[in-house]
């Protein structure tokens, strides 16, 4: 039907559908405003810089060695986060999904947890992993088990029961069950929960990094701000968060991926 609907505004000579010309207008609003701020005097200096200071900046930004290095770390920190946090948070889902009784003992407390901000588990990281990159992937870590967890947990309660019949018939191993049944049938819930707990743990490892660190990009955006370089401050903030938005798009894309081959 989308399809359909984007042929005929092709062959209606409609370059833009309402929603992507919707979406433009929004943005070259935001820009519009932002530019009229900087340059109504109202702020103090370089609070709202203009959008060509910031460009100067990203240039800038992107052009130093040091940013690489630092993103490398932060990225390192975050993916370690994501392969322990999401690996716990996916063994614990399957436990949780498919035992009434570990459901009904544990479940309520992923619950209250989940929403608890991580970062009040800071001081207890840093006494026990230390004040290097192990505490901020601690703490990655910890924010990205609970919604992986939960996700992988109500996933395993809508596999249809006949899946499991016949696998159960074939007298399957519990980790062939695992590998032929559960994974398979649970891609989209998974991929889910990993693009959520890549978002908490992104949160919780840059958090980590602007409290207590000397290198990542969370100790450059806490440093910028400290001395007052206000663009290179949103320069950080902005690159960051296209990279954040083209990782969440390549997790979903590889799920697409994922199902399309099988």
């Amino acid at each position: 039907m989308a399809a359909t609907g984007q042929l005929t505004r092709k062959a209606a000579g409609v370059p833009f559908d309402p929603v992507t010309m919707l979406r433009v207008a929004i943005v070259a609003a935001t820009l519009i405003v932002w530019e009229a701020l900087s340059r109504s005097g109202w702020f103090y200096r370089d609070v709202i810089p203009s959008l060509w200071s910031i460009a100067k900046a990203v240039y800038a930004l992107l052009t130093q060695g040091t940013f690489y290095f630092d993103l490398g770390v932060t990225a390192a920190e975050i993916g370690a986060a994501l392969l322990i946090g999401g690996g716990l948070g996916l063994v614990a889902g399957i436990l949780l999904g498919g035992s009434r009784f570990l459901s009904q003992a544990y479940e309520t407390y992923l619950y209250y947890l989940g929403p608890t901000p991580k970062i009040i588990f800071f001081p207890v990281m840093i006494m026990w992993f230390g004040v290097g990159p192990e505490s901020k992937v601690a703490l990655g870590a910890l924010s990205c088990f609970f919604p992986v967890a939960l996700s992988v947990a109500a996933g395993m309660r809508q596999i249809d029961k006949v899946l499991i019949r016949v696998g159960r018939s074939f007298r399957a191993r519990p980790w062939q069950m695992i590998v032929k049944i559960y994974l398979p049938a649970m891609r989209h819930p998974i991929v889910n929960g990993i693009r959520l707990g890549f978002g908490v743990a992104l949160i919780g490892t840059l958090l980590a990094e602007t409290k207590l660190s000397n290198m990542g990009i969370g100790f450059r955006i806490i440093n910028a701000y400290s001395t007052f370089d206000i663009p290179r401050m949103y320069a950080m903030l902005i690159v960051l968060f296209v990279l954040a938005i083209a990782v969440n798009a390549l997790i979903g894309r590889l799920g697409g991926l994922g199902a399309v081959k099988r």
